[in-house]
């Protein structure tokens, strides 16, 4: 989290506020362009905060653009890129969409739960990795099976793979 000189009245860092400032300059300058930066300005706050949407920084996140709480909740609990809960420092989502699925996703489920010995939407004891729940879509079909591990996206894998990816996070 940012120091106490980088914070202002309304609970966004300076940092954040002009990251969200770079975003409302693409959008109209009316209500529905600061809706439309909803998303953008969940991901710089989430970025910002360890991962995750504390319900402060969603609040924050509404008063800095001029919107109800509920309109900035409702972004955040509908997109599975958001995260309203405490998560691990690495979030792992594993596709189990149709190609996926057809080509061992199920198999690549249950070899990333037995190894990091959780379940899907469970965090590690040690904080390291969230193994986020099913995703319905990441689309890289052509890799299938495939999972996205931070913000990188990995394909064709196998159990080997898996496991090399896994233990090379810190």
């Amino acid at each position: 989290m940012s120091s106490a000189e980088d914070q202002v009245h309304d609970g966004l860092s300076q940092a954040e506020q002009a990251e969200i400032d770079r975003w409302l300059e693409r959008f109209p300058d009316d209500a529905m362009g600061r809706r439309s930066a909803i998303i953008p300005a969940l991901h710089v706050v989430q970025h910002h905060h360890g991962g995750w949407l504390p319900q402060q920084c969603m609040d924050a996140v509404a008063e800095y653009l001029e919107l109800a709480p509920a309109r900035v909740y409702e972004v955040a609990t509908f997109y599975g890129m958001f995260d309203v809960k405490p998560v691990g420092r690495h979030k792992v989502n594993i596709c189990t969409n149709i190609s996926c699925m057809l080509r061992g996703a199920e198999d690549i489920v249950e070899h990333v739960e037995k190894k990091l010995g959780i379940s899907l939407g469970e965090t590690t004891a040690d904080g390291r990795i969230t193994l986020k729940r099913e995703e319905e879509c990441l689309a890289a079909c052509t890799g299938a099976p495939m999972m996205q591990v931070d913000e990188e996206y990995y394909t064709d894998l196998t159990p080997e793979k898996i496991d090399r990816i896994l233990d090379e996070l810190e």
